[in-house]
């Protein structure tokens, strides 16, 4: 996978962004201040990351999206790989919902539980969102420390 840095026509990457934060208004959110990294497998759009530095020793990922055709076949994998090497000594935050399958995901990338927030899902997203059959409520935060 070839991973290309995006600062301009962002815009542009918001379908395969909405896979990974389903509400755009959110996405807007954190897309202008964010690093946009798109991964291409043979010329396809196969990947997005966004990513926001923090402070001086804290990024965090937004999004992080695999396009459906392309899933399980560890592009997600290589763009967390890419993000920890763009940043080196920083630690890495990103938030995600109770589902099983994407936290074992990260859990397996070596990230940890951090803390979480109650209710994140419940209190800004207008429509419920449910994955795996679970009802996202709260936000988990993983790290993954230098």
């Amino acid at each position: 996978m070839k991973i290309k840095e995006i600062s301009e026509g962002k815009e542009a990457f918001m379908p395969l962004l909405l896979e990974g934060d389903e509400q755009e208004d959110m996405v807007r959110r954190y897309l202008w201040r964010g690093m946009l990294y798109a991964g291409y497998e043979a010329g396809a759009l196969v990947a997005v990351c966004v990513v926001t530095e923090e402070d001086g020793s804290t990024v965090e990922i937004k999004n992080l999206a695999v396009h459906r055709d392309f899933r399980r076949r560890g592009f997600g994998r290589r763009m967390l790989l890419h993000v920890e090497s763009a940043w080196p000594g920083r630690t890495i935050m990103l938030g995600t919902g109770e589902t099983p399958s994407t936290l074992l995901f990260y859990r397996k990338c070596g990230y940890s539980y951090s803390h979480t927030i109650k209710n994140f899902f419940t209190d800004n997203y207008r429509s419920p969102i449910i994955e795996e059959g679970v009802r996202l409520r709260d936000m988990i935060y993983l790290h993954k420390k230098p």
